[in-house]
């Protein structure tokens, strides 16, 4: 199996954490990602590895990360040896869930429309102009990427799919040298109370979290005061208190543990000690927005839904709406 150089990837951060003041989180990464890339290497490494090293190098390349798709370009047109090799190797990173993003001309129509998701949310954000953000649950790291294109000072999505951190990778190889940075670990892994960040996003992932009031407090923990929380989660119908716990299955995932109505999480939040706490949108997800595409063979929502009554899942329960909440820390 090829090696994984993790030091290379992520000394910048390293360093760039170990000069402001924050060497002891440098030392935890460290550990984490040895024990990742050089105790336990997962099975699949090389070949996501060898896909990644085998995209074409293109001189003077540019990107776009305002646009709907993440787009990189070049002065001249990649020639067809270059094509194939850019096609085969993003195919190799297969499936691709969060995006679009834009190679060269090679559109990824991925299973997510992430940006419509973006449109949703960014309206109602403080503006990320110099600021330090967090992105838990990052994916493939589209979010983070129009984050940066917001203007964000420094960003940080971690996620523990490594396959999405060489998709990552794959789009930052082109981008060059960028204060953006995903990192493979859970966020259970980060050191407590960090308090080091200006905006968190936690989009799509309380409702994977069996202590929902836990991952919240996490939450909290890695912003500085006054700092901001964007949460997106999926949520039900239903009075102040109220919250579905599946039986078993949620549309056909295993990990769903907590459906709370808006209510229920604005509650949540106050207990949790965020203030100002306010849902910003609520949005039914649609065959539309998460679908199978030529990217991501495998079955996606609409086969998740009951062919009967596509208002419920194949399980019974309502279908997915989600939610986004704005709260700040005090």
């Amino acid at each position: 199996m090829a090696h994984f150089d993790w030091r290379s990837y992520f000394g910048p951060l390293l360093s760039e954490l170990e000069n402001t003041g924050e060497g002891n989180w440098a030392e935890i990464i460290k550990s984490q990602l040895a024990q990742r890339f050089d105790d336990s290497p997962h099975g699949d490494l090389g070949r996501w590895q060898s896909a990644m090293n085998s995209l074409p190098d293109v001189p003077g390349t540019t990107s776009e990360l305002n646009a709907s798709a993440i787009k990189i370009a070049s002065p001249a047109s990649l020639d067809s040896g270059q094509q194939q090799a850019l096609e085969n190797g993003l195919r190799g990173l297969m499936p691709w869930r969060k995006g679009p993003f834009d190679f060269f001309g090679t559109h990824i129509d991925t299973e997510w429309r992430s940006d419509w998701k973006w449109d949703r949310v960014s309206p109602y954000i403080s503006d990320l102009s110099g600021r330090r953000i967090l992105d838990v649950g990052c994916g493939s790291g589209y979010h983070c990427w129009r984050m940066l294109g917001e203007g964000a000072k420094r960003v940080i999505g971690i996620d523990p799919g490594l396959l999405f951190m060489f998709q990552f990778l794959s789009v930052k190889r082109y981008v060059g040298e960028a204060p953006i940075d995903l990192l493979p670990i859970r966020m259970e892994d980060l050191p407590e109370g960090l308090e080091s960040f200006d905006t968190t996003f936690s989009m799509g992932v309380l409702y994977h979290r069996r202590s929902p009031l836990d991952h919240l407090l996490e939450l909290k923990g890695t912003l500085r005061q006054g700092g901001e929380l964007v949460l997106e989660t999926l949520v039900v119908d239903g009075p102040e208190g109220y919250s579905l716990m599946p039986e078993d299955r949620y549309g056909q995932m295993r990990n769903v543990w907590f459906l709370p109505s808006c209510d229920t999480l604005l509650r949540w939040l106050d207990r949790a000690g965020f203030r100002n706490a306010r849902v910003v949108d609520v949005s039914e997800t649609t065959t539309d927005e998460q679908r199978s595409t030529d990217w991501m063979r495998f079955n996606s929502l609409q086969d998740f839904l009951d062919p009967e009554d596509p208002t419920k899942t194949i399980e019974g329960y309502p279908g997915p709406k989600r939610a986004t909440i704005v709260a700040e820390k005090p």
